[in-house]
């Protein structure tokens, strides 16, 4: 109970805890890395639940929060509080008159990036000087009525993670991993970056597409990642031996920009990856919404996180787009997290809880949330699909429901989706006492 009360406390603070240097969007890492999450065991009294409830939902609101007080200069908020990149307005495919037209009201181009593998291009405008991002973005559509304009949106990560513990438990027997019908599976991995260098992941085939400065290792990319493909003594992730295309669009910050998710997506499309695992959340976005259709066009499979805000809240992107499978979190007497948010984008259900993945420099921290189901799904299915397909990936999508364990309400519901996948995996390394 004290553990708990000491997390609930740092939550309770962490809007005034953190510090971050501006760099390419200034985004700090918020909050701290939480200590040891506490086992939740029956019985519970509703207090406990409800307060453990409440600190994990608070979590990415109170990132938000914090962004938007210390980098005041570079992140402001859209008009549903989602956070935004001042005075910038990103465009896909505008036309020569359309970015004539934006020119000659006072715009500038940041950046214009050729999607070759979406066959679009993306233009990051900068607002002429003395006019707000929402009038920004405004005018823009008025300039140019046909367009597709919208805020850079910055997505964070959907999950919490303990800093490394000192030993643990041993590892139960053998782990059962996903066959693979090709004897090189391929997944890709939009997040933070990855710990190459660590043990689980040092004799791994990695692919990256970094950030300028090289790599920037992350604890939630590696996490992520040794949940995806890590082996080693004692741990193994689902997909060992797969080929990982990783892409780091938060570039050493707290959050991922708009602009850099549209070129890691476009990369993925270029290598023809056929999976792409995505724990992150955030806004809907006329620009994601060009950028994942043309993507699901192409027969590349989306899983995402649909996030740790809780069962009421809205619904959060990409997760909630129709064609990205949407993954929610339990725990190992396979109930929903009580954080998990709930709805029509809930696909399925995996463990998001009891688990330690790999963290930055070596060793192992507890971790928790939707960010952690979702790898166990996107390599339950990228095993079975060598290239982007969409008849392929149809195939895949009904052969991992056939084998879901139905929880909750008969058939699909709200809450578990088409139900429980991959209950027989144990990646990473389990806990004695799972939350």
């Amino acid at each position: 109970m004290n553990r708990l009360f000491g997390i609930i406390g740092v939550l309770a603070i962490a809007a005034g805890a953190a510090t971050g240097a501006v760099a390419q969007i200034g985004v700090p890492q918020l909050p701290p890395q939480l200590p040891r999450l506490p086992p939740v065991t029956d019985p519970l009294t509703g207090t406990l639940r409800t307060a453990q409830s409440t600190a994990l939902t608070d979590v990415r609101k109170l990132r938000v929060r914090e962004l938007l007080r210390t980098e005041r200069e570079s992140v402001e908020s859209d008009p549903d509080g989602q956070p935004i990149l001042r005075r910038q307005v990103g465009a896909l495919s505008p036309s020569p008159e359309a970015l004539d037209r934006a020119r000659a009201e006072g715009f500038a181009v940041l950046r214009a990036e050729s999607l070759a593998g979406l066959d679009l291009t993306l233009v990051v405008f900068e607002a002429p000087e003395g006019m707000s991002t929402r009038r920004a973005l405004k005018r823009l559509r008025e300039l140019d009525p046909n367009g597709s304009y919208d805020y850079n949106h910055l997505y964070l990560d959907a999950g919490v993670q303990a800093e490394p513990a000192g030993p643990v438990p041993p590892p139960p027997p053998p782990v059962e991993t996903a066959p693979a019908s090709s004897p090189v599976a391929r997944i890709g991995l939009i997040d933070s970056g990855v710990d190459g260098a660590h043990p689980v992941l040092a004799g791994a085939s990695i692919v990256r597409r970094d950030c300028d400065g090289g790599p920037m290792p992350a604890p939630h990319g590696t996490a992520v990642a040794s949940l995806l493909i890590g082996k080693a003594d004692g741990f193994q992730g689902v997909l060992p031996g797969a080929t990982l295309y990783a892409a780091d669009i938060f570039c050493g910050h707290g959050g991922g920009s708009m602009s850099l998710l549209a070129v890691a997506l476009d990369w993925m499309a270029r290598e023809q990856v056929p999976v792409v695992n995505i724990s992150l959340v955030g806004a809907k976005s006329v620009l994601l919404t060009g950028l994942v259709r043309a993507m699901t066009a192409r027969g590349h499979l989306l899983v995402a996180a649909v996030g740790n805000d809780g069962p009421t809240a809205p619904p959060l992107y990409p997760a909630a787009y129709a064609d990205v499978v949407g993954v929610t979190g339990v725990d190992a007497r396979r109930r929903v997290l009580p954080e998990a948010c709930r709805g029509e984008q809930v696909d399925f259900a995996a463990a998001g809880a009891g688990l330690e993945a790999a963290a930055v420099g070596g060793g192992y921290g507890e971790v928790r949330g939707t960010s952690f189901a979702t790898p166990i799904v996107a390599a339950l299915l990228a095993g079975s699909l060598a290239a982007p397909n969409g008849a392929n990936a149809q195939r895949a999508l009904v052969g991992l429901a056939s084998g879901a364990v139905d929880l909750g309400n008969n058939g699909v519901d709200p809450t578990y989706g088409k139900g429980l996948v991959g209950a027989d995996l144990h990646p990473g390394r389990v806990l004695a006492a799972n939350p």
